[in-house]
């Protein structure tokens, strides 16, 4: 009874701690500053960095239903996550450029884009301490945005690849042509492919279950509707010429 009363009163003098394996103190380790080895001063080197082609905001809509079991007298909480499976930019309109040849500025294209919302869902049956349960769904998107002129920050660019075929006479009869020979010209060029980065995800959505229930009973399907802001970035690597400092 002492012993039950020291407690309450806040005495832990009799309250051992569990011990702790492996604990130790760490040393501070000596680091000294350390001049880089850069370009020279008032060279002009040529890098290759992500650059920024366009920021843009889509919007997705989608519905859904999703099963609960068991099945819920009520929704605690629901956090929500957006994952893309795949951001491709597929270029429709083309202005040439002079200075690199065969180099094309894409002056218009189509973002496609896929992925899934994951949600987590939190809710009550209605047992009287019942434990909370947990339902994960990822409900799939897919759609895609048109990006034209001022859309750009900076223009696409893409290189075009070229094909030839030259044909030969039959020299035994020059009124037709050989069928046996052919001389054939390649050339492939490997452009830098855009993709994509997240920015930001905004939710505005709706969940009910679509048959109305009264407060003492459950339901075992959710209904979502969903609207999401969806901001992107499209990259390309692109080379740069920068001035060194030193």
């Amino acid at each position: 009874m002492n012993e039950e009363n020291g407690l309450n009163n806040g005495d832990l003098s009799n309250v051992y701690p569990c011990p702790v394996d492996n604990a130790r103190s760490l040393p501070q380790l000596q680091d000294d500053p350390v001049d880089p080895c850069v370009v020279p001063d008032n060279f002009y080197p040529i890098i290759k960095v992500p650059a920024v082609l366009a920021e843009t905001t889509i919007q997705i809509v989608v519905e859904a239903d999703i099963s609960l079991d068991p099945p819920a007298s009520e929704i605690k909480r629901v956090h929500k996550d957006v994952f893309l499976t795949q951001c491709k930019l597929v270029p429709v309109r083309f202005d040439p450029m002079d200075s690199c040849d065969g180099s094309r500025r894409v002056t218009r294209a189509k973002l496609f884009v896929e992925g899934f919302i994951r949600k987590d869902i939190e809710y009550a049956t209605d047992d009287c301490n019942g434990v909370i349960y947990d339902r994960i769904a990822s409900v799939p998107f897919t759609g895609f945005a048109d990006l034209n002129g001022s859309d750009f920050i900076l223009y696409p660019i893409i290189t075009k690849s070229s094909e030839s075929q030259s044909r030969f006479i039959n020299p035994k009869n020059s009124e037709m042509p050989r069928l046996d020979k052919y001389f054939f010209e390649n050339s492939t060029f490997y452009n830098e492919q855009p993709y994509c980065e997240l920015v930001r995800a905004e939710f505005f959505e709706l969940d009910y279950s679509p048959c109305l229930v009264d407060m003492r009973d459950t339901f075992d399907t959710l209904t979502e509707k969903m609207v999401v802001d969806l901001t992107l970035k499209v990259l390309q690597i692109r080379q740069v010429r920068v001035r060194s400092e030193g």
